[in-house]
């Protein structure tokens, strides 16, 4: 019967064959296995990670016969950095990340994450956040917003009060009119610790502030709440609101859609625009209710204090990473002057990321992503680009739009509201990764996990040929197409 099938898989697993009737157990030899580097141990902790999720399973309940990598997997990018080690090495280094995800579960609520000291363990932690199984932080998170616990649940939350004319028929045409703007209008009045809210033990997530549409009469409050963050990530990823830019890459075909904050100087109504950005991302971490914002890594990179890399300026702006490359590939007077030829006849594939030219000339100037032309040092305007200091205007060229995607006044009034409503140490742990997938969600759709949950009115059947026809044309869609279904449908 079932029951004798399954005692004899758990008699297998007992002794240490997998599903595939291999071994899987670990001798004295086995602990010999060579060292793994950090970019391995990186994409174990993705995998065990996005394993989790499928299985539905914490890392803890993972046993090393459920890792199964194959051939086809290994050839993810992803997973790239596995494809030297052998199915014996992985599941070893997975059982060695286990035993130290254990100890360090243990010793978080210990460590002081605000400290800075080079030596203490918080900076030490956040180093190695990439070895931590995102249950675990996940985990450690929960605890630490219950214990901030500001607003109990029988307080009344505060009342964001929204007339929805000005985006009835899409987004508004003025920033005044959003629905972004009118909820940060009234939450200037609205004291921080009354964002701080408990995580829900069940049902709907607990909300920071209740959304009322005037006008209308909505039972509850999970719909006007899901509605209005919708309507703001649509007017944040617009040119409506000053908040976030399309990446430069976006002109090349490479992270289209994407988005990054906005920089250049701030006024002072910029400035509070930016805090109530911040506040929102803090209650989408509260309610973990994730909201469908499309941003670059370098975002949270920056939010969480991390320096930005080389790595983000090829994925935000591969054009002006590509110029410059090539600049520096230059090995010769001629050749580089050929380069700078082609781009001021506006010849060459970078043509829109061209740097400005003056009376014929290449100087030291840059366009900065406002469109504003800047000096990279003192004098640039007079100062012509040569062969032989070429790599000083590539090194100030990279400098500057990395100065740019880092924002950092910008950044810093996103980060202080964020900090009105959790404590801004637990950024600590997380990585980029993390946090993008907190806020934002999963970016994949599980048709399965839709199927299994849609109800059919009256008269519709799941057998319906029409219904088969929508299921079937969904499955031959890319994921980069299912994940505008959730706005399709809205």
């Amino acid at each position: 019967g079932e029951g004798r099938t399954v005692a004899v898989w758990r008699g297998l697993f007992a002794c240490g064959y997998d599903l595939h009737f291999e071994r899987c157990g670990f001798s004295a030899a086995d602990a010999l296995a060579p060292p793994s580097s950090p970019a391995q141990d990186q994409a174990l902790v993705q995998y065990v990670d996005s394993l989790c999720r499928h299985l539905a399973l914490t890392a803890d309940t993972l046993q090393p016969w459920d890792i199964t990598l194959t051939e086809a997997s290994l050839t993810s990018q992803q997973l790239a950095p596995l494809q030297g080690m052998s199915l014996s090495d992985v599941r070893l280094r997975f059982l060695q990340l286990k035993h130290i995800n254990l100890e360090l579960s243990l010793l978080l609520p210990a460590v002081d994450l605000r400290s800075t000291h080079a030596l203490s363990l918080g900076p030490l932690l956040s180093k190695m956040a990439h070895l931590l199984f995102y249950d675990v932080k996940i985990s450690f998170l929960h605890a630490v917003l219950n214990a901030s616990t500001r607003r109990s649940l029988d307080q009344a939350p505060p009342e964001v009060k929204m007339d929805p004319l000005e985006s009835m028929t899409g987004i508004a045409t003025e920033a005044l009119g959003t629905q972004f703007c009118q909820a940060a209008q009234q939450m200037l009045s609205v004291p921080s610790p009354k964002l701080c809210v408990p995580l829900a033990s069940g049902g709907d997530p607990t909300y920071a502030f209740n959304v009322k549409l005037a006008g209308e009469e909505v039972h509850g409050t999970s719909g006007s709440f899901r509605h209005f963050l919708w309507q703001v990530v649509r007017e944040l990823q617009s040119s409506v609101l000053p908040i976030l830019l399309p990446c430069s890459s976006g002109a090349a075909g490479i992270n289209k859609g994407k988005c990054i904050l906005a920089p250049g100087d701030m006024t002072y109504s910029e400035e509070k625009l930016l805090h109530f950005f911040g506040q929102l991302l803090g209650v989408a971490i509260r309610a973990d209710m994730p909201v469908a914002l499309d941003l670059l890594p370098c975002f949270w990179k920056c939010l969480r204090g991390e320096g930005l890399t080389l790595g983000d300026l090829r994925e935000a702006d591969c054009i002006t990473y590509n110029l410059t490359q090539k600049m520096l590939e230059c090995t010769s007077p001629e050749e580089f002057e050929e380069l700078l030829s082609g781009l001021s006849q506006g010849r060459g594939e970078e043509v829109e990321g061209a740097p400005p030219y003056h009376q014929g000339e290449l100087r030291f100037t840059f366009i900065g992503l406002d469109g504003v032309e800047v000096e990279l040092c003192p004098g640039g305007k007079e100062k012509s680009v040569m062969f032989s200091n070429r790599e000083d205007y590539m090194r100030s060229v990279r400098d500057f739009r990395l100065r740019e995607l880092a924002c950092e006044h910008r950044m810093t009034a996103v980060r202080c509201g964020l900090a009105s409503v959790i404590p801004l140490q637990l950024l600590a742990i997380l990585t980029a990764q993390d946090l993008d997938l907190r806020v934002c969600g999963l970016p994949d759709v599980d048709l399965e996990y839709l199927k299994r949950h849609t109800m059919y009115q009256v008269g519709l059947m799941e057998t319906d040929k029409h219904v088969q026809f929508f299921w079937n044309a969904l499955e031959s869609f890319s994921q980069v197409m299912n994940s505008t279904l959730p706005q399709i449908l809205n």
